[in-house]
């Protein structure tokens, strides 16, 4: 691994389906700012399995990661990106956060912050969304801050139970049925809550803000996160503008380049059984209060 200026990262944290790819797209274009997408997935999906990068080039084509893999690594290859998996399965783990301490965590982490620094952008967006690689890169003392995206969990497990196309290879994405949604939804965003709790930076934002409203809840969060946003000008009213973007996996809205409406997806409200919002209601629990999300009717 070669030296670079280490980069500050805002890691996307939350279950999938509540909104991140969006999000990660909408602060891709802030200036200074590149997307990289679910890095955690990279190494399998990106190295291994030479899937697409959101430039729609396959990932060894990618200009992009070309040279990230050389600045980094000296190029990829398979035993970085087994070697990454392997320190995984050993660290990364959602069990192990109450104590992620680890004799492999500061090599685990510093392949991520090697690969952080060598995209050459003072920002990177990590939307990997699990707790459980931010709370490596916190303990291992990486610039990251967190931004804990949440939905309202009715309309996340309505969403993990459509058929989902990878648009890698037309095969249909992992489904659940409400009540393992509802499951992964309290762990996850439970998660994330502890790592608040022990000091890292998080800043919450809701999906259902962001669409309604785009230009202050970017602004809001830039803020916080300290990035330059006194105008947003590929946001007018409710319809984003895209450019292309460097992003290793994730569904499909990656690759989308060019006019975006940003509205509300309220399938849920009709397509899930009442049956189930009652199931989803009791798993999600009090999370979902605090986060706003009344009970069903």
């Amino acid at each position: 691994m070669t030296d670079h200026p280490p980069a500050r990262v805002i890691y996307l944290g939350g279950l999938g389906r509540s909104g991140t790819t969006l999000l990660e797209r909408l602060l891709g274009e802030l200036p200074g700012v590149v997307a990289l997408g679910e890095v955690v997935h990279l190494w399998e999906r990106g190295v291994l399995a030479q899937e697409l990068c959101g430039c729609g080039a396959a990932f060894p084509a990618c200009a992009f990661w070309r040279a990230v893999g050389e600045r980094a690594f000296g190029g990829w290859t398979t035993s970085v990106a087994g070697r990454v998996l392997t320190l995984r399965r050993r660290v990364d783990r959602t069990r192990r956060i109450p104590r992620i301490a680890h004799p492999d965590l500061a090599e685990y982490a510093r392949a991520y912050q090697t690969l952080y620094a060598a995209a050459g952008a003072p920002v990177v967006i990590d939307s990997s969304k699990h707790a459980s690689l931010a709370c490596c890169l916190v303990a291992a003392g990486a610039d990251v801050s967190i931004v804990h995206v949440v939905r309202d969990p009715r309309a996340v497990a309505h969403s993990w139970g459509r058929t989902v196309e990878r648009p890698e290879d037309g095969r249909p994405m992992t489904r659940w049925g409400p009540a393992r949604a509802a499951v992964h939804w309290t762990a996850q965003n439970a998660a994330l809550e502890l790592l608040a709790g022990r000091g890292a930076r998080v800043i919450r934002v809701r999906y259902e803000d962001l669409v309604a409203a785009p230009v202050a809840t970017l602004t809001r969060l830039a803020h916080g996160l300290g990035l330059a946003a006194a105008e947003l000008p590929f946001i007018d009213g409710s319809t984003a503008w895209l450019g292309p973007s460097h992003t290793a996996s994730g569904n499909p809205m990656r690759f989308h380049v060019g006019r975006v409406e940003l509205r509300r997806d309220d399938a849920w409200v009709s397509g899930l059984a009442g049956r189930d919002r009652r199931a989803v209601d009791l798993l999600t629990w009090p999370l979902r209060a605090r986060y706003g999300y009344r009970s069903a009717a």
